[in-house]
């Protein structure tokens, strides 16, 4: 059978850290839980932990990259496992946050998920105004870094201005940021090495403006 695009192994640990600009420890602990306080925890983002050399896969990345949306070191362990397990249990998807369907047709399952594991306002997403469900503002900038094609996502957006065509692809370049096919990590080098954005665009085949936006990020 083959290998759902979401469960294929992409990145290192170390590699997925840098990507997301978090620490590695701190994804570590996401991924496969720890003991704080003289209290063992489970991890947030798999179900159990897959040891040291476990690369991490397309969908822990991408709901990963939600994660450090909170851009906080600090998340509720306990409290957002029991919010992933209710999701995943309702879906029974291995990445329930990965998954276009909560966000936009499950937001009152979210904030009954939300309420049942006591989530902390703070890292809700999704709130009730005037009797709506709307995404919360942490929610709202993780799908719109996203590139959906059905409920699975395709693409991520690692630059954070949301102008920016750098985009993450499984299916391009060993899924590391890229423009137009080509890394930019590799046009960043040829900008290094002195050639201008123009030399650049021509040897790549690419407008300058693509070239521009691939030093962007890369200049972080």
């Amino acid at each position: 059978m083959p290998v759902s695009v979401l469960e294929r192994e992409m990145y290192t640990e170390a590699a997925a850290a840098r990507l997301l600009g978090v620490a590695q420890n701190t994804l570590n602990y996401w991924l496969e839980g720890g003991q704080r306080r003289g209290r063992r925890y489970r991890p947030i983002i798999r179900v159990e932990p897959k040891g040291a050399r476990a690369g991490v896969t397309w969908g822990e990345f991408i709901e990963a990259g939600l994660l450090r949306q909170y851009r906080a070191r600090n998340v509720p362990m306990a409290e957002l496992r029991t919010f992933i397990d209710k999701i995943r249990e309702r879906y029974g998807v291995p990445y329930p946050l990965a998954d276009r369907r909560p966000y936009v047709l499950g937001r009152e399952l979210i904030t009954e998920a939300q309420d049942d594991a006591r989530l902390d306002p703070e890292f809700c997403l999704v709130a009730v105004v005037r009797d709506q469900y709307v995404l919360t503002a942490v929610a709202e900038a993780f799908m719109q870094r996203v590139d959906w094609e059905g409920d699975e996502p395709a693409r991520w957006r690692p630059h954070v201005d949301p102008a920016s065509p750098v985009r993450m692809d499984p299916a391009v370049r060993f899924g590391m940021p890229a423009i137009g096919g080509v890394r930019t990590e590799m046009i960043w080098e040829h900008s290094e090495a002195g050639e201008t954005d123009d030399e650049i665009a021509a040897e790549f085949d690419l407008p300058v403006g693509s070239v521009r936006w691939a030093l962007a990020y890369e200049a972080g």
